[in-house]
């Protein structure tokens, strides 16, 4: 994080900012720090405006064709920037500079995917850095193919203004990252996390409904009251927060849907709704009900939701749950406990948000019923067993 707090004497804090200036290498690091700031969202802005003053130094002529590859990126982030969420813009620009000063400085033009091939195999090897020692370290293989998707990015966007004649990412060879098995927790360990959970904004309540709609974390953090009509409840937005920043944005597929609330997460709403009146009460005038949050602080105001992912993580590695899960493990163990009950797969899928139905296939294929009879059902054909007796 490029962000830092600054303790001052007494109570006082200051806010910096530090980053490495494009084109800094391990060996010839030049980084820009500006401090002096009041409070982080101020030095949020600061290091945005600096950087977009970077980026426009670099250029040759103000307006110019870009003509290096990373160039071309930085103008593509610049063009899409306002159709992309803050998170998601902010993640592209941060794998953007993992690419070596060497490869962003070759013309767009004449990139080859031999040229890539060994940038991947370089990232693969030693493309990041330990955070304290600063020294290299291997990067994932997942990592490294989201570097190749956001070259890959810029570079359709250049051929459609004909900066660039193909994609060189297309034959360029990425390394395999191996497909992780998501973790599923069993209804028992699912209500061990939320009968163990406390915290002044319900905590519990907030897993209950997690766990009760398979929602993001995003979308159930952004609820509204008004969103909960009679049975069901309108997913239409998301919290976000990038660099510290909150903001709301549309659902991930950029989709409105309609889901039926569960009868039990529904009597925990209402529970909910009486202690939320009380924390109103408290606050009066003060209290945020312009925002009619459902999971708020307690002055109605908006949760961040690294913090709630935070608390979550840490309860279960107390709870000793299998290793890895999280508070995206709840919406992960809906999908596959509805799928294991044999719920049909377009239903899940409308219901947890996937773009289609096969998104919902190749996340939850292992827990899809029937898969392990296969051998004994076709046995059973060779024998002339009727279908409505193979069950």
């Amino acid at each position: 994080m490029s962000i830092h707090k600054l303790k001052l004497k007494g109570k006082r804090v200051s806010w910096y900012y530090l980053f490495s200036a494009p084109g800094s290498t391990r060996e010839n690091r030049r980084q820009i720090k500006k401090g002096g700031f009041a409070s982080k969202g101020e030095a949020v802005d600061g290091e945005a405006a600096r950087r977009l003053e970077i980026t426009s130094e670099a250029e040759d002529v103000p307006g110019a064709t870009p003509k290096t590859l990373g160039a071309v990126i930085r103008e593509w982030l610049k063009d899409r920037g306002p159709t992309l969420s803050p998170k998601t813009a902010t993640r592209y620009a941060e794998l953007a500079e993992y690419l070596s000063p060497e490869v962003a400085a070759l013309a767009v033009a004449e990139v080859t995917p031999l040229h890539l091939h060994r940038e991947w195999k370089r990232l693969n090897e030693c493309g990041g850095h330990h955070r304290k020692t600063k020294t290299a370290r291997p990067l994932s293989a997942k990592t490294v193919r989201h570097i190749a998707g956001v070259v890959s990015s810029a570079y359709r966007w250049a051929i459609l203004f004909g900066l660039a004649p193909t994609n060189p990412v297309t034959h360029s060879s990425l390394p395999q990252s191996a497909k992780r098995q998501g973790i599923a927790l069993s209804p028992t360990q699912q209500a061990l996390v939320i009968e163990a959970a406390g915290g002044p904004w319900c905590l519990g309540t907030f897993l209950e409904v997690c766990a009760g709609l398979g929602a993001r974390r995003g979308e159930v953090l952004a609820l509204r009251w008004s969103d909960i009509d009679g049975d069901y409840a309108v997913i239409g937005r998301s919290l976000c927060q990038a660099n510290g920043v909150l903001c709301f944005k549309s659902t991930k597929t950029g989709r409105v849907r309609r889901i039926e609330v569960p009868a039990r997460t529904l009597q925990a709403l209402e529970a909910h709704r009486v202690q939320q009146a009380e924390y109103r009460a408290h606050f009066g005038s003060s209290y945020r009900t312009d925002l009619d949050l459902i999971f708020a602080a307690p002055d109605g105001d908006m949760l961040k939701p690294d913090s709630v992912s935070s608390s979550v993580s840490l309860l279960c590695r107390r709870l000793k749950l299998p290793k890895g899960a999280s508070l995206h493990t709840l919406r992960h163990s809906h999908g596959s406990q509805l799928i294991a009950d044999g719920v049909p797969i377009p239903e899940v899928s409308a219901r947890l948000g996937h773009a289609n139905p096969n998104v919902t296939m190749g996340i939850y294929a292992h827990v899809i019923p029937g898969q392990g009879d296969a051998a004994k059902r076709w046995e059973r054909i060779q024998e002339g067993v009727p279908k409505e007796k193979m069950q």
